[in-house]
């Protein structure tokens, strides 16, 4: 059975979370795979490239080389493993597993925020305090979208949660109580 790269992202980044833990490593890894975020987004394909069965062997050889050489320890043989499996494409999904490990363990949430309009930044503050308070975390960082047709209020998800305060929402709601 083949694995969806979300399946594969949680399984790797929680492999890796856990042998960083377990090392004492979990702050420089996690540099490292900010440093390899980077790198995948100015270089779109590099995943695919290398995880591509059709591409010779000293070729990935090589492209391995370079992308290990700036890396150490834990990270790189991470690496090796991913590309000895034909996984390569699928590190942008580790690293997002890791980064949510990451933040849980320094006892951040991570989440996103839908207004109708722009908040401001003491309004923003404020509900990161909020929500991080409700969700049993030290601290939130939500991303905002702004999205008029909510027509007021607010949509927090977070950790596979989801508070529609939207006035939207709200109306839905008594239209179908009224039927």
């Amino acid at each position: 059975m083949k694995l969806d790269k979300y399946t594969v992202g949680k399984r790797y980044g929680k492999a890796l979370f856990e042998l960083a833990a377990e090392a004492g490593q979990t702050e420089p890894v996690y540099e490292d795979l900010l440093q390899l975020r980077q790198i995948y987004q100015e270089i779109p394909d590099l995943g695919n490239l290398l995880s591509d069965v059709r591409l010779d062997q000293s070729a990935k050889t090589t492209l391995m080389g370079q992308l290990t050489a700036g890396f150490e320890g834990i990270v790189k043989n991470f690496l090796l493993v991913l590309q000895r499996y034909n996984r390569m494409a699928d590190l942008p999904f580790v690293i997002d597993e890791y980064e949510k490990r990451y933040d849980q363990e320094k006892g951040m949430i991570l989440g996103q925020v839908t207004t109708a309009v722009a908040l401001a930044p003491e309004q923003k503050q404020r509900l990161e305090a909020s929500v991080a308070k409700r969700l049993g975390f030290e601290k939130a960082q939500l991303t905002e979208k702004v999205d008029p047709s909510i027509v007021a209020g607010v949509i927090v998800e977070a950790d596979n949660w989801v508070i529609d305060g939207s006035v939207a929402n709200q109306l839905a709601k008594l239209r179908e109580q009224l039927k």
